[in-house]
């Protein structure tokens, strides 16, 4: 018995998991919303391990590329470019699906506006965004898991530290090489507990909203989930295609942090394992330590798909029909404030209400979505994993680094060319 148990990846333990909470969630509801402490102590485990992963990892890949500091320049405007394409493209895909299968046809704006307008209090734009890059200290920063002002100052505290010399130098990327290599080893030990903790969430999720939340809305979830079908087909394979990543090999080293994300809905919690996996898989240090980070901010695309399909839905279920126009003018202000969107649960309501307040969309909206908003999360939340895991490999392609682990699919390492 305890020989077949070993047998059992962790992939399998989680699936089980996460079967064993939709019944549990389903079954004992009551008993359910009570687990979710279990959940929160795997997560809180998780976000323990994502400042210090990254700030070392990032700070080793640039402060040791001493005499190529240009590359850290253009590693990071191909970064942006591509973030900038995938994502518009996720947005428009988004708006198609909205138009075609128009999800809030029929459906009761019912509920309370005021937790939309608690959410759009908190409303991001542009320039609050870009003055949110410079952190004020990096503690405040690491305390709140605040990814991108500790992404910003891991930077220029490595770009600083190129500039040391001899002794203070070497000790400094040395304390940092060590801690990394033992942030990856906790991350290890931390995932053993993910079966736990994933099997928790999903059975408070039913527990706490019943299964009959996906039957009321169900026109709206599986909108979003056939736009993220069509995003990834249309999209993310081109991609792999174009780039030369072969399909079985990468998706074999995502589907466990896929899988992560998917389940607690949380891009962060993930985080650790896909670095791993994604180095494992070929992609140099110095690429995935910079790329994953920065994608929790800049290329969600399947938090801005659901932002385009969502900001319609709503209109719809107001009755309001709004022109190409006006959605065209939501897509555009939605490219530059979905840029903020945090790598947590719900962070995309926040984005979603500040869009509402500013085309005079019905705050009540969100009182609707929130109802399934958990289910909704889980399927954004795995494709923009997903979507910055391929990011690491397509500019470790584009920048001729990429070396495909030899089990990746067909037993032969292939490097860039």
């Amino acid at each position: 018995m305890t020989a077949l148990l070993r047998r059992v990846s962790l992939n399998q333990w989680i699936v089980l998991a996460m079967i064993v909470g939709i019944l549990f969630g389903w079954l004992v509801p009551d008993a359910a919303k009570h687990v979710k402490i279990v959940s929160t102590i795997f997560l809180n485990l998780i976000k323990c391990i994502i400042v210090p992963l990254v700030f070392a990892t990032l700070v080793v890949g640039i402060a040791s590329h001493t005499d190529d500091l240009k590359a850290v320049g253009r590693l990071a405007l191909k970064s942006i470019i591509y973030f900038q394409i995938v994502t518009t493209l996720a947005l428009f895909i988004g708006m198609g699906a909205a138009n075609l299968i128009q999800p809030g046809a029929g459906v009761e704006l019912g509920g309370s506006a005021e937790t939309g307008k608690a959410f759009a209090a908190r409303q991001i734009s542009f320039e609050s965004l870009v003055e949110h890059l410079a952190p004020k200290s990096f503690f405040d920063a690491a305390a709140r898991n605040d990814v991108l002002q500790v992404v910003v100052f891991a930077i220029i505290f490595g770009v600083a530290l190129t500039q040391v010399k001899g002794k203070p130098r070497q000790t400094m990327l040395d304390v940092f090489e060590g801690l990394s290599e033992v942030m990856f080893k906790f991350t290890g030990i931390v995932m053993w507990f993910a079966p736990f903790g994933v099997g928790a969430a999903i059975a408070y999720t039913i527990g706490e909203n019943g299964l009959r939340v996906l039957i009321n809305l169900g026109q709206l979830v599986l909108a979003l989930y056939g736009a993220l079908a069509v995003f990834v087909l249309c999209v993310l394979v081109p991609v792999m295609l174009m780039a030369r990543i072969p399909i079985g090999g990468f998706l074999k080293a995502v589907r466990e942090p896929a899988l992560l994300a998917f389940s607690t809905a949380s891009s962060e919690a993930a985080l650790p394992d896909s670095l791993r996996l994604m180095e494992k898989f070929g992609v140099p240090r110095r690429i995935v330590s910079f790329v994953l980070p920065t994608g929790l901010s800049f290329n969600l695309a399947g938090s801005t798909l659901y932002l385009a399909l969502a900001s319609i839905f709503v209109a719809q279920a107001a009755g309001m029909n709004l022109t190409f126009g006006q959605q065209l003018t939501i897509m555009l202000t939605l490219m530059l404030t979905s840029k903020g969107v945090a790598g947590v649960p719900r962070a995309s309501l926040v984005i979603l209400s500040a869009t509402l307040v500013t085309f005079g969309l019905p705050l009540e909206g969100v009182a609707v979505i929130l109802a399934v908003d958990a289910f909704l999360d889980m399927g954004r939340t795995a494709v923009n994993l997903v979507g910055n895991c391929l990011a690491t490999a397509v500019m470790a392609r584009w920048e001729r680094e990429l070396s495909v682990a030899p089990d990746a699919e067909t037993g032969v390492t292939t490097k860039g060319n």
